[in-house]
């Protein structure tokens, strides 16, 4: 497999030329550096007017491998080719580098980049890139790429610190400024303010000065931009210290690819045409999934993109904006928001003991539960962000205080607990490392009962925030002052703080449902108003749904996620009414299902007869988003068409995703969620369903330029 690493953009704020110089006092041998033990410059070549400089070098390396390993390889050394290119002109520095030793066995990249800030020119950027693919090595593939990795990501913090040492170096002599360079200017031979060997290349540009002492000499060397990223495909290395947390290189390194998956894949398009990135996750929710599967890039991936099809299916990015809690739970549901423990986590106080479970599910149903549930997250994550910009320290969890005073066996009703292990499952899948503690206070004998049956829904990531007090055990030292400030204890547990959250207690019987709906239901709808649909596609079964057009140049928009195996989606157009096939999805679909397969071209149809294609077919890939739209020309009936996507039998190249689909079944069966709507032309442009998705949060759409004349345009990316 081959591992890849992408940095994040470091900022260094000092202009282009000084930086440079402290970049050139690492050769020909550098002393921080340990493994780099030597270069010989092997080609040099200047341009005439001494703008650009190439210089290209073999490298000497140490490796701190085992002896044997080393040994069996039959070298104590590796050799790295690298190549220089330094334009003066544009201000920026292209280092490429390869293996040369084993690279038959071996192949290791590296690319990293100096340029000025793209929002100060006083400013200097750095990235780097690398991929390490290990073919074979002596049946030690595996060690040798642990031993690569590990050096790999301890020599990229060594790197930064080489550069402040040289920085600083340069500060102490004097030298804060080098002049640019412009055309004709002198080429300074010599540099008596530097200390070591001065490497050629430097020579070519322009010579270092001290007599322009600028501002901010007493600051340290380097310094990183503490603002948020200048280009917002990009994130600063300090930008994520700061507001993400410490991270190792090699998981800022997934961040940063899932990232720009992300924005790879949810696009779209201006009103000018050109391509963009609309909204995503921020940067926090994306770590949050990478942090619940241990950095492991694939299965993030997979929940991530699993969470975010639910949200845009159920519309949660709104929640905060369209939910009001009715007021049987702003009375029974004990439970609020109160101030912040001493880490500046914003803090939840529960009172499950004062909640009666029972008579708010029967009187208010799972689904209107749930919502509340769900809001109470979406206004954790919230505080969480304004706490970070409180404390000027990432905040990405908050803490729970569950007090379980008065729990009983009526807390154990079967109804109950199932809704709150179906709570917990739809809380765990989609907001994963959001709980930084939990602390249950006075648990009754009654609670292990519950313990048991609620613990085996709880991930053990989440289980090891748990700490549990029986008794008055909370109180004193080890207890929750601990954690928090006694300012803000509760005054039912002893604190100082009036804490003005419900009460709860019973709900009347008179408020309950009639019926016995609550307490049958075996699922939970979360809220039926979705205005997405999902469907199946089965081999040989398309799904395709109708709409008739009475008018010239209306509009056809369309929305629609691809959520396993890759499709074909077209477009068509036929004076006949088709008629209506609906097939069941199968056992293929899963039990849960809800969707159905529905056909309406007739098999005895001919196309260019009885029906026309409007546009070439488009097959759209699993996980992508696909948003758009068609000017209509004439009445009629317009069928949208989705089928599985057959890769074309006598090509002579198979797709590995293909391969991949077919041995994991799906390319027998996929599913889809989509959304359609028919505006008249006018009504097109601005309007929300015209492509603009209706979770500004998870999915990304834009507004599509469509032209008076019969067009499709789908925005998609790969």
């Amino acid at each position: 497999m081959v591992q890849k690493y992408q940095s994040p953009v470091r900022v260094y704020k000092y202009p282009f030329e000084l930086v440079m110089a402290a970049y050139e006092r690492r050769f020909p041998t550098c002393p921080l550096i340990p493994v780099f033990l030597g270069s010989d410059i092997l080609h040099e070549h200047a341009s005439e007017d001494g703008a650009v400089h190439v210089v290209e070098r073999s490298c000497k390396l140490n490796v701190d491998a085992p002896r044997l390993l080393k040994k069996i390889a039959g070298v104590e050394f590796v050799f790295f080719i690298q190549k220089n290119t330094l334009n003066w002109r544009d201000r920026t520095l292209l280092i490429e580098a390869h293996n040369e030793t084993f690279s038959t066995r071996v192949l290791v990249n590296e690319t990293c980049s100096y340029s000025v800030h793209p929002e100060n020119e006083d400013w200097t950027c750095f990235e780097q890139t690398a991929s390490l693919d290990i073919k074979s090595f002596f049946g030690f593939e595996s060690t040798v790429e642990k031993i690569a990795m590990k050096q790999y990501t301890a020599n990229i913090k060594r790197g930064k610190e080489v550069i402040e040492f040289y920085l600083n170096e340069l500060i102490a002599q004097g030298i804060t400024k080098l002049p640019r360079w412009t055309p004709g200017a002198p080429v300074r031979r010599e540099d008596p303010a530097r200390t070591t060997t001065v490497d050629r290349s430097l020579c070519q540009g322009p010579a270092l000065d001290s007599s322009n002492q600028g501002p901010g000499r007493g600051d340290p060397a380097i310094s990183i931009s503490e603002t948020t990223p200048a280009d917002a495909d990009k994130l600063e290395a300090d930008y994520i210290e700061r507001y993400l947390g410490k991270l190792t290189p090699m998981q800022e390194s997934s961040l940063i690819h899932l990232r720009q998956w992300l924005q790879e894949t949810h696009k779209g398009k201006s009103e000018s045409g050109e391509w963009k990135a609309d909204k995503i996750p921020n940067d926090e929710h994306i770590l949050r999934f990478l942090r619940a599967r241990d950095f492991n890039m694939e299965k993030a991936r997979e929940m991530l993109c699993q969470s975010l099809s639910w949200r845009k299916q159920y519309q949660v990015d709104y929640i905060l904006q369209t939910w009001r809690p009715p007021p049987i739970l702003e009375e029974y549901y004990a439970g609020g928001w109160h101030y912040h423990d001493k880490d500046g986590r914003p803090l939840y106080i529960l009172r499950l003991g004062q909640v009666d479970t029972k008579g708010l599910v029967k009187a208010l149903g799972e689904e209107s539960i749930l919502r509340h549930v769900l809001s109470i997250n979406e206004e954790g994550q919230k505080r969480c962000e304004e706490n970070t910009q409180q404390f000027g320290r990432p905040i990405r969890s908050w803490t729970c205080l569950v007090d379980l005073e008065g729990l009983n066996m009526r807390h154990l009703w079967r109804p109950g607990v199932k809704a709150l292990l179906r709570i917990i499952e739809v809380v765990e899948a989609n907001y994963p490392e959001t709980l930084g503690r939990l602390l249950i206070v006075r648990a009754p004998r009654v609670f292990p009962v519950l313990w048991t049956l609620v613990s085996p829904f709880i991930n053990e990531n989440t289980r090891q925030k748990f700490l549990i007090y029986s008794g008055n055990n909370y109180q004193g030292p080890g207890g929750i002052s601990d954690y928090l400030d006694k300012d803000v204890i509760p005054d039912f547990l002893g604190g100082e703080c009036v804490c003005n959250i419900p009460e709860g207690g019973l709900v009347p019987k008179s408020l309950y449902q009639s019926g016995d709906d609550a307490e049958t239901s075996d699922h939970i709808r979360i809220w039926a108003e979705t205005i997405y649909h999902t469907a199946y596609v089965c081999k040989g079964s398309p799904h395709e749904i109708t709409s008739e057009i009475l008018e010239e140049e209306s509009v056809i928009t369309w929305d629609f996620d691809i959520l396993r195996g890759d499709v074909v989606f077209s477009l068509f157009h036929s004076k006949r009414a088709p008629q209506t096939h609906q097939r069941d999805p199968g056992p293929a679909a899963g039990p849960a299902a809800s969707g159905t397969n529905v056909q309406l071209i007739d098999k005895n149809w001919v196309l260019g007869v009885d029906y026309s294609r409007l546009e070439a077919p488009l097959i759209c890939r699993e996980g992508e988003s696909i948003q758009g739209s068609h000017v209509t020309r004439w009445p009629g009936f317009y069928i949208l068409q989705w089928k599985i996507h057959s890769p074309a039998s006598g090509s002579s190249m198979t797709r590995v995703d293909d391969v991949l689909a077919s041995l994991q079944g799906s390319a027998h069966k996929c599913k889809l969620m989509y959304y359609f709507e028919v505006l008249a032309s006018e009504d097109f442009r601005g309007s929300m369903s015209s492509l603009e998705s209706c979770s500004g949060f998870s999915q990304l759409s834009g507004i599509t330029n469509s032209s008076n004349k019969s067009q499709t345009d789908s925005l998609i990316s790969r």
